[in-house]
């Protein structure tokens, strides 16, 4: 990239090469940075190695769950002890042991200590509150179903577990859950349950999916006159952040209204800095947006490019894809739009076929275009955008490749 100097307004890489102080400076500062997250990963895979020492320690010792209890029988329960099925003890050497150690660890910023605690109250915590969906029994109550339930799985993979409060506008089923505080206990139970459930469709593998998208919709929802419904949301809140950290991947709040904001500022400071920013609000209008957005193929961290389509000019991105069996991706935006746009594909053999993806009209509006095309032949995918107006058009786009298998593989089996 080239950097320009604001004194003479020539490029540093041109002419003799010279580097300037700018360009020092960005270099040590990128050397810091990198350097920085080296020093970071060290401490943390320390942090993780002295974890699994202290954990093994206390299950050998027999005090994971406390004073260490003499009999031999307790002893050779402790070595079997295991969380959402996965063994603790990590000289059994399962795959997904670190996976939940590290859920604890990254809870604790990394604090040895303070995970460990946290470890020891969250098992001594399922045994009393018996959150083994096993103790509890498989059937749920099928009204419960109509508000709390799980239902198919976002782009990563990750179960997408819905809160629909809306039927609970219905006083009778409201009083069915809410009427008694044996009711609010059982509801409460009841969550528990499901969570345990979902936790179930979990690899805890690495680049698995190990969490859980939670949708809350409020449409129609009960106000805040009804504090029983508010005192258990409250208390559901603080047990998935005290005794299951990490698996809380993105809570989404839609169709939020505005006397939420208030409630929510109210018990928004028991919630730790970690799990507010999983926190993901959308009024009625903006639902579907913010549901798009946040079950996206991209990231935050993925690269954007620039294209500068200049005035009665055509411009033209290339998306080189040389290998098959690919599904490759793009996203791109114009900045007031009011251009002629095409996308194509075309192969490197000149005996095949080219492939129009998206016919050439005018586009007057909109906020962006998405598009995706299976590769079965090496080749590129090429966008082509006229600007026939009198002002530039900025162009911004990103595009990934997933690795994909044709469905057609599955009918010829």
């Amino acid at each position: 990239m080239d950097i320009y100097d604001e004194d003479d307004g020539n490029s540093s890489t041109g002419g003799s090469g010279r580097e300037t102080p700018l360009q020092d400076y960005y270099e040590a500062f990128q050397e810091d940075g990198i350097a920085a997250i080296e020093e970071m990963k060290i401490k943390k895979k320390k942090a993780l190695l002295e974890f699994r020492c202290m954990v093994q320690d206390a299950i050998l010792g027999n005090y994971i769950l406390g004073k260490p209890k003499q009999a031999a029988k307790t002893r050779q329960q402790l070595k079997d002890i295991s969380l959402w099925g996965v063994p603790l003890l990590p000289t059994k050497c399962h795959h997904g042991t670190d996976i939940v150690l590290l859920k604890f660890l990254k809870a604790k910023d990394f604090k040895v200590h303070e995970a460990f605690k946290m470890l020891r109250k969250t098992l001594i915590w399922r045994t009393d509150f018996m959150a083994n969906v096993d103790q509890q029994g498989e059937i749920l109550d099928p009204d419960f179903d109509k508000i709390v339930y799980f239902n198919c799985k976002d782009k990563q993979g990750q179960p997408l577990c819905y809160n629909i409060y809306g039927p609970l506008k219905d006083r009778e089923l409201y009083n069915k859950f809410f009427g008694t505080k044996n009711d609010c206990d059982k509801f409460l139970r009841l969550k528990v349950q499901l969570m345990e459930k979902g936790i179930k469709e979990l690899s805890f593998k690495p680049g698995g999916p190990n969490s859980i998208v939670q949708i809350t919709d409020l449409k129609n929802s009960p106000g805040p006159g009804h504090k029983e419904l508010s005192l258990i949301c409250k208390k559901s809140l603080m047990l998935t952040q005290n005794h299951y950290p990490g698996f809380i991947h993105r809570n989404i709040i839609i169709n939020v209204p505005f006397w939420f904001y208030v409630c929510h500022v109210m018990s928004y400071k028991f919630i730790s800095k970690r799990n507010k920013r999983k926190f993901v609000f959308a009024r009625p209008s903006k639902v579907t947006k913010t549901l798009l957005r946040e079950n996206d193929e991209f990231f935050p961290e993925d690269t954007v490019s620039e294209l500068v389509v200049r005035k009665n000019t055509t411009g033209c991105i290339q998306i080189p894809v040389p290998e098959a069996g690919v599904t490759m991706i793009w996203d791109l935006t114009v900045v007031e739009w009011d251009v002629l746009y095409k996308e194509e594909f075309i192969p490197d053999d000149e005996g095949s076929y080219t492939v129009l993806l998206r016919e050439e009209r005018e586009r007057k509006g909109g906020e962006r275009i998405r598009n995706s095309f299976y590769i079965n032949e090496p080749g590129k995918i090429l966008i082509t955008i006229h600007n026939s107006t009198f002002n530039r058009k900025n162009v911004f786009y990103r595009f990934k490749t997933k690795p994909t298998v044709p469905m057609y593989v599955f009918y010829n089996k």
